[in-house]
């Protein structure tokens, strides 16, 4: 599925498009290529975006216009919000939906107390190493890119904080 923007009409005046554009990403087409679909689309000179989404994941991506790409590292430095969908008892080779399948368990005794403990330790200030199947870039390529290509690279972990489920 790819982002529809045939539908908005925008004239092309000077000064009037700086800011920001909010862009419901759909699973597949990867951060830059929806940056790319909207210069392309409305004739901009500088697009950029507020923070990249993996290409399967789906959700709001922040834009950046003209002169509003300067806003950037704004974004970058935010704090961000996620859903998702658990499948407890799954375990897969990248660590996402899209893997191949290495190991199950019976969660069948799988409790709500033991859920919410479990989680609690998983909250605060964490190191975290990004997986193969992330956008985040190794000597400027996408891990998800090598993850596709079978490579596996080391990847330093970063601080994180978890606020909470």
């Amino acid at each position: 599925m790819t982002p529809q923007f045939d539908r908005i009409p925008m004239p092309r005046q000077t000064g009037i498009h700086d800011g920001i554009m909010l862009v419901d990403k759909p699973s597949g087409p990867t951060s830059h290529d929806v940056v790319a679909m909207v210069r392309r689309h409305f004739k901009f000179d500088k697009v950029g975006h507020g923070g990249t989404l993996d290409p399967q994941a789906t959700g709001l991506l922040v834009i950046l216009i003209e002169r509003g790409t300067k806003l950037s590292s704004s974004f970058l430095n935010s704090d961000k919000t996620y859903e998702g969908v658990i499948r407890f008892g799954v375990s897969t080779d990248s660590q996402d939906a899209q893997g191949k399948v290495i190991r199950e368990a019976d969660c069948g005794n799988l409790t709500r107390e033991a859920l919410l403990d479990a989680m609690r330790g998983f909250t605060g200030d964490l190191m975290q190493a990004p997986p193969m199947v992330s956008a985040a870039k190794k000597d400027g390529v996408p891990l998800y890119k090598l993850a596709r290509k079978g490579q596996t690279v080391e990847r330093k972990a970063r601080l994180i904080h978890v606020y909470g489920f």
